[in-house]
C-alpha cells in the first residue's frame, strides 16, 4: 500500500496525501473484520467446565508422572556399532595433475 505524498494537479488544485490500496481492498477488509467480530461474539458463548460439575467445584489438576533423570536400560550397555565400508575393491581416483 503506497503513500501518496502531497501534490498539486496540473489545473492548480491541491491534492493531499493518501494512502492508494489495491483493488478490492477495503471490501476484502470490511469482509476479514466482520469475520473476526463473527467469531469473537459467537466463540465466546456459553460454556461449560465438563460433565457432571457442580458450580464452584475444584476441578482435577494435571500431576507430573515422569521421573528425571530418564534412564534408558538397553542404552548404556550397549556399544554403537561399527561403520562397515560398503566395497569391497579399491577405488582409484586419477589425478589430472592441474590441481583441482
Amino acid at each position: 500500500m503506497p503513500w501518496i505524498k502531497d501534490y498539486v494537479r496540473s489545473d492548480g488544485t491541491p491534492v493531499s496525501g493518501y494512502v492508494r490500496l489495491p483493488a478490492g481492498a477495503r471490501r476484502e477488509t470490511a469482509l476479514l473484520g466482520m469475520f473476526v467480530a463473527g467469531v469473537l461474539i459467537l466463540g465466546n458463548g456459553a460454556t461449560t467446565a465438563g460433565a457432571g460439575t457442580e458450580p464452584g467445584q475444584d476441578l482435577p489438576q494435571p500431576q507430573s508422572t515422569v521421573v528425571y533423570p530418564i534412564k534408558w536400560p538397553a542404552g548404556e550397555s550397549q556399544q554403537a556399532p561399527l561403520p562397515q565400508p560398503t566395497v569391497s575393491y579399491p577405488i582409484v581416483f586419477p589425478s589430472t595433475g592441474s590441481g583441482r
